[in-house]
């Protein structure tokens, strides 16, 4: 029997049915391949439990990232021309540098001699009772060096290291100075950096290699500098300074 002429040829290969679900709404086909956690579907506690595990865990893996950058940073040397040397300041005995601190000023000598900077800046108040000050322990020291008394310019109040570097954004103008090369010990040198960037400075570092600061003590120092440069680059590190006092 021959098909009437008005009547369409269905191919084989099209289906006929309507794929469309009841209700008219069509799942794009990236969503169905989404699973949804189960703790996040049955609610209630276990979707309290679940959201403050990942929380924790994001946390986790975001301290991990930063011990490693406060790590990497003080291997990597960042020596190039600036205006000005800036040495973080440490202890002082009666105008004599600590090992920690002649470390670092040795190191600042060694930068010197290549010409990168024309000026160095020493930083560091003083403890009460104290005769020197940090930086001024730092600037005899370097004379004693080489390194001309002149072109030495001194933060002498800093009790710590964001007052420091505070204290020398706020004379950079007055000294000429925009860019800096920072020298402290290597678990130091993320956090220090850090702050002068947020202080409006162009900043490097150079760690010294010398630091009597090693083994446990170091890892303690690194472990510390880690969680510090987590808070800090969520809240502001002049904040930061503000809790911990």
């Amino acid at each position: 029997m021959t098909q009437p002429a008005d009547e369409p040829l269905l191919s084989p290969l099209v289906s006929s049915a309507d794929d469309t679900p009841v209700g008219g709404v069509v799942v794009p086909q990236w969503r169905r391949r989404i699973r949804v956690p189960r703790w996040w579907r049955r609610g209630g506690w276990r979707r309290v439990v679940g959201s403050a595990l990942c929380v924790l865990l994001l946390g986790v893996v975001y301290y991990a990232v930063s011990l490693f950058q406060v790590w990497s940073t003080g291997r990597d040397q960042q020596d190039r021309v600036v205006d000005a040397i800036v040495v973080m300041g440490a202890a002082q005995y009666d105008g004599r540098p600590s090992p920690q601190l002649q470390a670092r000023l040795d190191h600042v000598v060694a930068l010197w001699s290549t010409g990168i900077a024309r000026v160095v800046i020493v930083t560091g108040g003083n403890q009460p009772g104290d005769r020197f000050t940090e930086a001024q322990a730092s600037r005899r020291y370097l004379v004693n060096k080489g390194v001309p008394e002149a072109v030495i310019l001194a933060e002498d109040t800093g009790r710590s290291s964001w007052e420091s570097i505070t204290n020398v954004a706020d004379r950079a103008s007055v000294w000429g100075v925009g860019s800096v090369l920072i020298v402290s010990d290597p678990y130091h040198c993320l956090r220090a950096r850090l702050m002068a960037e947020e202080l409006g400075l162009t900043a490097y570092v150079s760690a010294t290699s010398t630091s009597p600061v090693k083994g446990w003590t170091a890892a303690r120092k690194h472990l510390a500098e880690a969680a510090g440069v987590a808070v800090g680059r969520i809240v502001g590190f002049g904040t930061l300074e503000s809790w911990i006092g």
